[in-house]
């Protein structure tokens, strides 16, 4: 299998990441997921190769792990925003933002410490705190904050949907439908803040008119779209997802 190093370099701009929020008209959306290792299935629980660079593992637990770096960064983006919000916001725009920021942080955490219980203490299957640098991107501009966040949640739900089929606990599953539906409505808010009174909520780019559904994408390709933002500096692989 060929090897799949997610690789982050600093980005050079805002308008450089426009292959990343290109996903946005892709129907992306939300963030985390909530799965852990079946107990009768040992494929997720295998250690990790020799290697400096971790990799994010394979069955269940690579799909944990999978969540749980999408997890981080937007606990950690959220963060900033809650941190020094832009001027001029809102009471409205700063109530669903900490709303979101007291999610992304709830989901970050359970990751953790479901990840830290699934491998019984072994940390080093569980991936590590990652790091970030979001370049130029102005945590003062609205613009660029709230364009950014539609971006991360519509990548979220697409993750969800994608990863799904991967899961071989039901439990789990059941789960991680109940937290998609929320970051969906993550989406949702976001996309009204953008543009209130609108169909943007549910727009055919985040639903398609044929299905009715979100979009679904596979790790890899959800996992390399993230790495072009340039936002995560930690290097990890991903050998043993799609």
């Amino acid at each position: 299998m060929k090897k799949k190093i997610i690789k982050v370099h600093q980005p050079k701009g805002f308008n450089n990441r426009r292959q990343f929020l290109k996903l946005g008209g892709l129907a992306v959306a939300g963030s985390g997921l909530l799965w852990a290792c079946s107990s009768d299935d040992d494929q997720g629980m295998m250690p990790p190769p020799d290697s400096e660079v971790f990799d994010l593992g394979e069955g269940d637990l690579g799909v944990l792990n999978y969540a749980y770096a999408l997890e981080q960064l937007e606990a950690d983006f959220y963060t900033k925003v809650v941190n020094s919000f832009y001027g001029s916001i809102s009471d409205e725009e700063k109530q669903v933002l900490t709303d979101l920021y007291y999610h992304e942080v709830n989901h970050r955490d359970f990751f953790k410490t479901a990840i830290t219980a699934a491998v019984e203490g072994n940390t080093e299957l569980v991936l590590p705190t990652l790091e970030f640098d979001y370049g130029d991107l102005d945590f003062g501009n609205r613009d660029q904050v709230l364009g950014t966040a539609k971006v991360l949640e519509d990548t979220g739900v697409a993750a969800y949907n994608g990863a799904g089929k991967l899961i071989s606990n039901p439990d789990y599953l059941l789960i991680a439908g109940k937290i998609v539906s929320v970051e969906a409505r993550h989406a949702s808010a976001i996309r009204t803040l953008i543009n209130p009174g609108s169909a943007d909520f549910a727009g055919d780019d985040a639903v398609t008119v044929d299905t009715g559904l979100d979009a679904a994408m596979d790790p890899s390709d959800i996992l390399a779209a993230v790495a072009a933002t340039g936002f995560i500096k930690t290097e990890f692989t991903a050998n043993n997802l799609p």
